[in-house]
């Protein structure tokens, strides 16, 4: 496990370059280049905010950054999850030739849209000193643990599915159906009061994702610290995944290249 490990650092620049070259080639061309990773967010969040606001009563300029926050980051693991699955299929030519450990290659997927989510947060934080500016102060510090303890959860996870789906084709398509379902069954748009008092409290107490935003919306949105439940469930479930990712890689790692 060290070996692998450290092959991974030693092909650092290798990735880092992938990576990047992704980022230039997710804009090239495009009259706002970088600009559309925070005019985006912010168009989709009015226009919901602006719908969930009058369904359910709330106040828009409140609501929105709640709405904002779940958006940018469900945004983040759904490219990275989907992204990844398809990760060992879109870099065979490279895995033909070189015998980097596969692992980098869903990195290079989660650093990626790891860069976009971070710079669509610039729009969150813009508009919570818009709106809420009494919130700021140093809990906000605690937010940027999102983002590790974000890839954490999803690079090992998606790296599961990059085995997988390079045996199995299907497994990008399904993923989007899954993914769609946990959409629902997840705080994004909603607030946990209301999975709480529809008797649905296990969907967000056992939920990383609800955790995840959590780290974000309690220093963000609220000024609070987040608790330490949030941070315990995401580091378990980082463990958890990174456990389920070595497992498979040893017996998996030296098939892949049969079923490119």
């Amino acid at each position: 496990m060290t070996a692998y490990l450290f092959g991974i650092y030693e092909s650092r620049y290798f990735w880092t370059h992938l990576a990047f070259a992704d980022l230039r080639s997710k804009w090239r061309r495009s009259f706002l280049g970088v600009a559309w990773s925070v005019v985006q967010p912010l168009g989709m969040t009015t226009l919901l905010a602006v719908v969930f606001g009058r369904i359910f009563h709330q106040n828009i300029i409140e609501f929105a950054p709640y709405i904002l926050s779940g958006m940018i980051t469900w945004e983040f693991f759904m490219a990275t999850l989907i992204g990844g699955s398809l990760s060992f299929v879109q870099a065979d030519a490279y895995i033909k030739q070189y015998r980097h450990p596969l692992a980098i290659y869903t990195l290079r997927t989660t650093l990626t849209n790891l860069m976009v989510w971070m710079m669509a947060s610039l729009s969150l934080i813009g508009w919570v000193l818009i709106v809420k500016p009494q919130s700021f102060g140093w809990s906000w510090l605690a937010a940027i643990l999102a983002f590790p303890f974000a890839a954490l959860m999803a690079w090992p996870l998606a790296t599961c599915l990059a085995y997988v789906a390079a045996r199995f084709r299907d497994l990008p398509h399904a993923l989007g159906l899954i993914l769609q379902a946990m959409y629902f069954v997840s705080p994004i748009y909603f607030e946990a009061k209301l999975f709480r008092d529809g008797g649905l409290g296990a969907l967000v107490d056992y939920n990383p994702i609800y955790h995840l935003l959590e780290i974000v919306r309690a220093p963000l949105l609220r000024g609070e610290w987040p608790t330490t439940a949030n941070f315990a469930m995401c580091g378990i479930a980082g463990v958890v995944f990174s456990a389920l990712a070595i497992l498979i890689g040893r017996s998996a790692e030296r098939k892949v290249i049969f079923y490119l």
